[in-house]
């Protein structure tokens, strides 16, 4: 993913497919298309980011990657462009 959209999100009250839909959702509204990736903070992944490979969210077809560039509570969200590319 080259380009994608920051998105901040720290309320302790949702979890984090919650997160992920409201910021994918958002996405959807304002550029037209569907995110398929989703970068974010190793930390906020279940077990401390422990699971390395890319996981699936709850909310399909959106995969989530940790990534120590990104901070705690917020989601790098995104169009992959190497998915289509073939």
């Amino acid at each position: 993913m080259e380009i994608g959209m920051l998105w901040f999100d720290n309320d302790p009250k949702a979890d984090l497919a919650e997160k992920i839909q409201k910021a994918a959702a958002y996405y959807q509204q304002k550029y037209g298309q569907t995110p398929d990736l989703c970068f974010l903070h190793p930390t906020m992944l279940p077990q401390n980011g422990a699971e390395a490979v890319p996981l699936r969210s709850p909310l399909a077809g959106v995969e989530i990657r940790p990534s120590k560039r990104v901070l705690p509570n917020y989601f790098w969200i995104g169009v992959n462009r190497q998915a289509g590319e073939g």
